[in-house]
């Protein structure tokens, strides 16, 4: 409890607060892979899974996995939100622009796209800074396509590395739980 509180100490003094301290995720300022600006609220309510994605990676091919998964579940409440980040060699270089049509035309990704950012190291962004810091699936970064679920109330439940599928057993049964909570 003390290192949740600390932790929200800090986000408070580092001006990163935000209003609901039970729902943090929704609250962080992104840019849709468009440049618009956003916040994960409108997503609130929703099972969401976020992953830091990239084009040029060996994981890559889950886009495919991960563009099924939203369509099986998108209506019972699931979101899937990509994020593209260019820590681990050199593997998101494109522009937004270019992540985009990438997306769309070699995996015809419908799942929402944030706009590309750091999810490791000194100028990590503020959301990755607290689901890396998030108890029970914290944690750095080690490389692309990690996934994180939230839950309907935006807390972070679980965490799938890398090499875990978008659609394998133990990932689909976790969204499926979440889903019904």
């Amino acid at each position: 409890m003390r290192k949740i509180y600390l932790m929200l100490m800090f986000l408070f003094l580092s001006g990163l607060a935000v209003a609901d301290a039970g729902a943090p995720v929704y609250h962080f300022k992104l840019s849709t892979i468009d440049g618009d600006p956003t916040t994960l609220g409108a997503y609130e309510g929703k099972v969401l899974l976020v992953v830091n994605v990239a084009s040029a990676c060996g994981f890559t091919p889950q886009y495919t996995a991960l563009e099924a998964v939203y369509e099986k579940y998108k209506d019972k409440g699931l979101v899937i939100v990509g994020v593209p980040a260019n820590n681990f060699a050199n593997q998101e270089s494109g522009t937004n622009a270019e992540i985009r049509q990438f997306c769309s035309a070699k995996f015809h990704v419908k799942f929402p796209m944030m706009a590309k950012v750091s999810v490791k190291g000194d100028d990590k962004t503020p959301l990755y800074q607290y689901l890396t810091s998030a108890p029970n699936v914290g944690g750095e970064i080690k490389w692309n396509f990690t996934k994180f679920l939230i839950a309907r109330n935006g807390q972070p439940i679980a965490r799938f590395e890398p090499d875990v599928t978008p659609d394998s057993p133990q990932v689909i049964s976790a969204i499926e739980s979440a889903l019904k909570s």
